[in-house]
């Protein structure tokens, strides 16, 4: 059968790179598969076997995400916004899915409801219609005012089959961060956690020892970065590697260094293989995405974790409280976060770590598909 999956990300990289490993899923299912992206390039993420296009790119304005930028920083026009409403329905058109994916949408992304809208149509008209599938993690921005989640369910009746909810029912229910109807709850699949198998341990062992501090892709994890520095200085016998990512990473990785100075710090752009240091290394820190926890989940790696909260952002908080009730994870609001409360955090999840493993829960890519083929085959 033939997928498209159609996702932006605006800030960071995680709904573009849990895409990928919806979308690999599929291609090792056998199926033809494109993904369309409309945020930021990101040619770090494996794309293997998959269709890539990319629309004209839109990022936030830091987490103003009703204010969309172009790659270049100025404010995305009208011209620019329908360059991309046409892209995308072209792309709908010309491909003629058997499955239709939206990455978030509705339950986001509603500044860009008019391209996502547009798409939606475009799948309407075509013959045999697809069967239209929502993606969405496990605990979602939740809406700020009862309309927004009126709306989201309206688009959901009006035009999909399913909502995927890459989550374990019994861990994590849609319901602790949005409302769930009975007529939105009939809609609901839940698939598991998406992630891709766990992580080999690195074969030449980079970072072994060492505490892996990663931010996501974009200058909010600045603040995450001065604190790593400082806190490396209070433990000069531990070395600290700094991952920085962003379009700017070389300009903010000079400005760490300058403040990094002498101490026992290694900074570099994100690296690919991130994934196959985790298991080396003595402890992680990091903000909580999804993509990050599970990561960490399925290494065993002790972990400290700086949630994301800026904007009235509740996403990140709630997983990593959820996640401190394990052994070997510590969590530290940003507004608490310095050197100090850094540096006896990693001390104290080293000392208690490292976790025990498990491989289950983690299939949630394959179980997507298997219920993306019954959703089709009970349609014809």
């Amino acid at each position: 059968m033939k997928v498209m999956i159609v996702v932006t990300h605006l800030l960071g990289t995680g709904h573009l790179s849990r895409a990928l490993t919806l979308g690999r899923a599929f291609v090792a299912d056998g199926h033809e598969t494109f993904v369309v992206s409309g945020g930021m390039p990101a040619p770090q993420l494996d794309s293997t076997g998959i269709t890539l296009l990319g629309l004209p790119p839109l990022r936030s304005d830091g987490t103003d995400f009703t204010r969309l930028l172009t790659q270049d920083g100025s404010v995305a026009d009208e011209a620019y916004l329908t360059a991309r409403k046409i892209a995308l329905v072209e792309a709908v058109r010309s491909f003629s899915p058997d499955i239709l994916i939206t990455e978030l949408f509705p339950f986001g992304r509603r500044s860009m409801a008019e391209e996502f809208l547009a798409a939606l149509d475009a799948a309407q008209d075509l013959s045999p219609r697809p069967v239209v599938l929502g993606s969405v993690r496990d605990i979602l921005a939740p809406p700020s005012k009862p309309s927004k989640a009126t709306r989201a369910e309206e688009i959901v009746v009006g035009y999909y089959d399913g909502i995927l909810v890459h989550a374990d029912q019994d861990v994590v229910p849609l319901n602790i961060s949005w409302p769930v109807s009975d007529q939105l709850a009939q809609r609901l699949c839940y698939t598991g956690f998406v992630a891709p198998p766990a992580p080999v341990p690195h074969k030449d062992a980079i970072g072994k020892e060492e505490v892996l501090v990663s931010a996501g892709g974009g200058s909010v994890g600045q603040p995450i970065f001065r604190a790593a520095i400082e806190a490396a200085r209070k433990m000069p016998n531990r070395r600290w590697r700094l991952l920085v990512g962003g379009q700017d990473a070389k300009a903010r990785i000079e400005e760490l260094r300058q403040l990094a100075a002498d101490a026992p710090v290694t900074l570099e752009p994100v690296r690919p293989d991130f994934r196959q240091m985790l298991p080396h290394a003595a402890a992680s820190v990091s903000m909580c995405g999804y993509n990050t926890a599970l990561d960490l989940l399925q290494s065993g790696t002790p972990s400290v974790f700086i949630p994301f909260d800026d904007g009235n952002e509740v996403e990140q908080s709630l997983r990593a409280r959820t996640l401190a009730e394990m052994p070997a994870i510590d969590v530290i609001p940003s507004k608490d976060l310095n050197g100090d409360m850094l540096a006896r955090a990693v001390d104290r999840v080293i000392s208690e770590g490292p976790r025990e493993v498990s491989d289950q829960g983690f299939d949630g890519a394959a179980q997507a598909v298997r219920i993306a083929k019954t959703l089709l085959e009970q349609r014809e």
